[in-house]
Protein backbone atom coordinates (compact mmCIF):
# COMPACT_ATOMS: atom_id res chain seq x y z
CA UNK A 1 0.00 0.00 0.00
CA UNK A 2 1.65 2.96 -1.18
CA UNK A 3 0.27 6.26 -0.16
CA UNK A 4 0.84 9.27 -2.19
CA UNK A 5 2.52 11.97 -0.17
CA UNK A 6 1.25 15.37 -1.01
CA UNK A 7 2.66 18.62 0.34
CA UNK A 8 1.05 19.43 3.61
CA UNK A 9 0.91 22.86 5.12
CA UNK A 10 2.76 21.68 8.21
CA UNK A 11 5.41 19.70 6.50
CA UNK A 12 8.45 21.18 4.90
CA UNK A 13 6.52 22.28 1.84
CA UNK A 14 5.80 25.78 0.75
CA UNK A 15 3.22 27.78 2.65
CA UNK A 16 0.63 29.89 1.11
CA UNK A 17 0.32 33.58 1.95
CA UNK A 18 -3.03 33.23 3.67
CA UNK A 19 -1.95 30.43 5.97
CA UNK A 20 -0.15 32.67 8.50
CA UNK A 21 -1.74 33.11 11.89
CA UNK A 22 -3.84 36.23 11.89
CA UNK A 23 -2.98 38.98 14.36
CA UNK A 24 -5.63 39.89 16.87
CA UNK A 25 -6.83 43.37 15.98
CA UNK A 26 -8.95 43.95 19.10
CA UNK A 27 -7.59 45.80 22.12
CA UNK A 28 -8.10 44.09 25.45
CA UNK A 29 -9.11 46.91 27.83
CA UNK A 30 -9.78 44.74 30.88
CA UNK A 31 -6.26 45.10 32.35
CA UNK A 32 -6.37 48.84 31.71
CA UNK A 33 -9.70 49.18 33.53
CA UNK A 34 -8.36 47.10 36.43
CA UNK A 35 -5.32 49.36 36.82
CA UNK A 36 -7.42 52.53 36.61
CA UNK A 37 -9.84 51.27 39.27
CA UNK A 38 -7.00 50.33 41.61
CA UNK A 39 -5.43 53.78 41.16
CA UNK A 40 -8.80 55.43 41.79
CA UNK A 41 -9.22 53.53 45.05
CA UNK A 42 -5.66 54.34 46.14
CA UNK A 43 -6.16 58.06 45.51
CA UNK A 44 -9.56 58.09 47.20
CA UNK A 45 -8.02 56.58 50.32
CA UNK A 46 -4.86 58.72 50.22
CA UNK A 47 -6.45 62.12 49.43
CA UNK A 48 -7.84 62.81 52.92
CA UNK A 49 -4.45 61.99 54.40
CA UNK A 50 -2.71 64.59 52.21
CA UNK A 51 -4.47 67.55 53.77
CA UNK A 52 -2.58 69.24 56.56
CA UNK A 53 -3.63 71.89 58.95
CA UNK A 54 -5.14 72.65 62.28
CA UNK A 55 -8.74 71.62 62.88
CA UNK A 56 -10.71 74.83 63.32
CA UNK A 57 -14.45 75.47 63.31
CA UNK A 58 -14.69 78.57 61.09
CA UNK A 59 -17.58 81.04 61.32
CA UNK A 60 -19.88 81.20 58.30
CA UNK A 61 -20.69 84.25 56.16
CA UNK A 62 -22.41 85.07 52.86
CA UNK A 63 -19.23 86.62 51.38
CA UNK A 64 -17.77 85.11 48.21
CA UNK A 65 -14.31 83.55 48.08
CA UNK A 66 -11.47 85.95 47.23
CA UNK A 67 -9.18 85.24 44.31
CA UNK A 68 -5.47 85.81 44.93
CA UNK A 69 -2.56 85.44 42.49
CA UNK A 70 -0.14 83.96 45.07
CA UNK A 71 -0.58 81.58 47.95
CA UNK A 72 -1.13 83.72 51.04
CA UNK A 73 0.28 83.08 54.51
CA UNK A 74 -2.37 81.47 56.69
CA UNK A 75 -2.35 81.92 60.46
CA UNK A 76 -4.74 79.86 62.60
CA UNK A 77 -5.97 80.66 66.10
CA UNK A 78 -7.41 77.70 68.04
CA UNK A 79 -10.13 77.92 70.71
CA UNK A 80 -7.50 77.84 73.47
CA UNK A 81 -5.60 80.78 71.88
CA UNK A 82 -2.69 78.82 70.33
CA UNK A 83 -1.29 80.36 67.14
CA UNK A 84 -0.22 78.30 64.11
CA UNK A 85 1.32 79.21 60.77
CA UNK A 86 0.11 76.45 58.45
CA UNK A 87 0.49 73.50 60.87
CA UNK A 88 3.49 74.83 62.83
CA UNK A 89 2.87 76.21 66.32
CA UNK A 90 4.29 79.71 66.89
CA UNK A 91 4.45 81.82 70.03
CA UNK A 92 2.82 85.24 69.74
CA UNK A 93 6.19 86.87 70.48
CA UNK A 94 7.80 85.06 67.51
CA UNK A 95 4.87 85.56 65.13
CA UNK A 96 6.27 88.60 63.33
CA UNK A 97 9.64 86.91 62.74
CA UNK A 98 7.97 83.70 61.52
CA UNK A 99 5.78 85.67 59.08
CA UNK A 100 8.78 87.73 57.92
CA UNK A 101 10.64 84.49 57.13
CA UNK A 102 7.78 83.37 54.84
CA UNK A 103 6.77 86.73 53.31
CA UNK A 104 8.56 88.57 50.53
CA UNK A 105 7.41 91.99 51.74
CA UNK A 106 4.91 93.66 54.05
CA UNK A 107 2.55 93.85 51.05
CA UNK A 108 1.96 90.08 51.09
CA UNK A 109 -1.55 88.94 51.91
CA UNK A 110 -1.98 87.27 55.31
CA UNK A 111 -5.11 85.33 56.27
CA UNK A 112 -6.15 84.73 59.86
CA UNK A 113 -8.34 81.70 60.56
CA UNK A 114 -9.95 82.16 63.96
CA UNK A 115 -12.01 79.31 65.37
CA UNK A 116 -15.65 80.29 65.90
CA UNK A 117 -15.29 79.49 69.60
CA UNK A 118 -11.88 81.20 69.95
CA UNK A 119 -11.51 84.22 72.18
CA UNK A 120 -12.10 87.36 70.12
CA UNK A 121 -9.23 89.05 71.97
CA UNK A 122 -6.76 86.34 70.87
CA UNK A 123 -7.68 86.82 67.21
CA UNK A 124 -7.46 90.60 67.54
CA UNK A 125 -4.11 90.31 69.32
CA UNK A 126 -2.72 88.34 66.36
CA UNK A 127 -4.09 90.90 63.89
CA UNK A 128 -2.79 93.79 65.99
CA UNK A 129 0.68 92.25 66.23
CA UNK A 130 0.84 91.83 62.45
CA UNK A 131 -0.56 95.29 61.80
CA UNK A 132 1.97 96.84 64.18
CA UNK A 133 4.77 95.11 62.25
CA UNK A 134 3.64 96.84 59.02
CA UNK A 135 1.51 94.14 57.40
CA UNK A 136 -1.55 95.93 56.04
CA UNK A 137 -3.16 93.21 53.90
CA UNK A 138 -4.65 91.06 56.66
CA UNK A 139 -7.89 89.19 56.05
CA UNK A 140 -10.14 86.88 58.04
CA UNK A 141 -11.12 83.48 56.66
CA UNK A 142 -14.67 82.22 57.12
CA UNK A 143 -16.67 79.31 55.73
CA UNK A 144 -19.39 79.87 53.12
CA UNK A 145 -22.78 79.79 54.82
CA UNK A 146 -25.54 77.80 53.13
CA UNK A 147 -27.63 79.98 50.85
CA UNK A 148 -30.92 81.16 52.31
CA UNK A 149 -34.08 80.19 50.42
CA UNK A 150 -35.75 82.98 48.43
CA UNK A 151 -38.17 85.09 50.44
CA UNK A 152 -36.35 84.93 53.76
Amino acid sequence: MAMGVQGSSRGGGRRRRGSRARLMSEINVTPFVDVVLVLLIVFMVAAPMMTVGVAIDLPQTQAREMETPRTPITISVTPDGAVFIDDEAVALEGLVQAVADRAESTEDRIYVRGDATANYGAVMQVMGTLSGAGYARIGLITEQAPALPAGQ
